[in-house]
């Protein structure tokens, strides 16, 4: 967490209070709140009355899914389509199987390039075989695993024409590209606090004041009435301070970190055979923003991807595999595989993610130890 988060944390957990209640501790913390909304809406070109806090952008993603679709389905019966990604976040990608397991909606998946980019022609494609039928359009700002930057304005754009509202995960944008829920042209976004150095389960869904949004809970009838529940205000106090320094600092941060993944990229290519980048090449794609800067994701044949990680923790560097871990059982990354990458690739892959704290010593002690894990993994 940064600084300024965890003070705004403390001070208004040291104050308490029910936002709800209207007695005078109430009172108070619902305007710490409010001055916590406002204060997000500013950093994200929003209306304070859009910010719906929830728990984070996994509950986010999920409000704006479920809610939305079950909201259009509602008003009209036909309009039981979604058309999403392949590379989207499990948070986003499992809510639209989990409602086409239950043959609630029809879900197309849009496949994706080489470099996990999604191709607007293509959206436009389904959205005119659908038809009427589609509801929502949902598609990740900046992919988890390997940082491809969607084509997101080109995206709403396509929507636009057929009248279909669009949702964004954007919880890996955030620090590092220009959000602007405003100008952006979603109806929905999901965002998250500690991707910018605020707490952990703290979050918002961004929802345009049109937005019809069926509830996932039900209860005392906060946030917007589609998110029951009492409101965390320390958690708002501490997502607010941390995303408006993280806004403040945003192109120079963009710099810098795009200096520390660059030379991590460039290092490990030199010194270590057969590891492959994943996603568009930092140093030919910064001109077009198709990488966002804090995000590098390898795969290196022949070595397992638990015996890189637990290499690489052994010698004090936090790293993922980037794949999904079932009862310790490694799977393909779903990213790579619609890539085209192989099931060898896809179950040997490592991501480096910075942040804010990252310094160039962090690059050199995973120079390092990558070189020593690596050796062992493939052995």
């Amino acid at each position: 967490m940064r600084p300024a988060a965890r003070e705004a944390w403390r001070v208004a957990a040291d104050e308490g209070g029910n936002p709800s209640s209207l007695h005078t501790s109430g009172r108070r913390a619902r305007a710490r709140l409010e001055d916590a909304r406002e204060s997000i809406a500013a950093s994200l070109g929003a209306h304070p009355t859009e910010v719906i806090f929830t728990s984070g952008a996994t509950e986010a993603n999920n409000l704006a899914i479920k809610g939305g679709l079950w909201a259009a389905m509602k008003a009209d019966p036909q309009r039981n389509s979604l058309i999403t990604t392949q590379v989207e976040h499990h948070a986003a990608l499992d809510p639209a199987r989990w409602l086409a397991a239950g043959r609630q909606v029809t879900v197309d998946e849009l496949p994706v390039d080489a470099n996990a980019r999604v191709d607007p022609d293509s959206l436009a494609q389904a959205l005119e075989t659908r038809g009427q039928a589609t509801a929502l359009v949902s598609v990740q700002w900046v992919n988890n695993e390997v940082g491809t930057v969607q084509p997101i304005a080109d995206v709403v754009a396509r929507a636009a024409d057929a009248g279909v509202p669009v949702h964004s995960d954007a919880a890996q944008a955030l620090a590092y590209e220009d959000v602007d829920f405003g100008s952006s042209g979603l109806t929905t976004m999901a965002v998250s606090a500690h991707k910018v150095g605020g707490p952990v389960g703290a979050g918002a869904l961004l929802a345009r004041r049109t937005a019809s949004l069926i509830p996932l809970t039900h209860g005392g009838g906060q946030g917007r009435k589609v998110r029951s529940g009492t409101l965390d205000v320390p958690g708002a106090a501490a997502f607010a301070a941390a995303i408006a320094e993280a806004v403040a600092v945003r192109a120079a941060e963009r710099e810098r970190v795009g200096a520390l993944s660059a030379r991590l990229i460039s290092d490990v290519g030199a010194s270590v055979v057969r590891g492959l980048l994943s996603g568009p090449d930092a140093g030919t794609s910064r001109a077009h923003r198709d990488r966002s800067p804090h995000i590098v994701h390898f795969s290196f044949p022949g070595a397992n991807a638990d015996s890189l990680l637990f290499g690489l923790d052994s010698r004090g560097i936090d790293a993922s595999q980037g794949s999904a871990c079932t009862a310790g059982v490694v799977q393909a990354s779903h990213v790579l595989l619609a890539m085209g990458r192989s099931e060898a690739d896809a179950t040997s892959t490592l991501r480096f993610s910075f942040g804010w704290t990252s310094t160039e010593a962090d690059v050199d002690a995973a120079l390092a130890a990558l070189p020593v894990a690596l050796e062992r993994a493939r052995r």
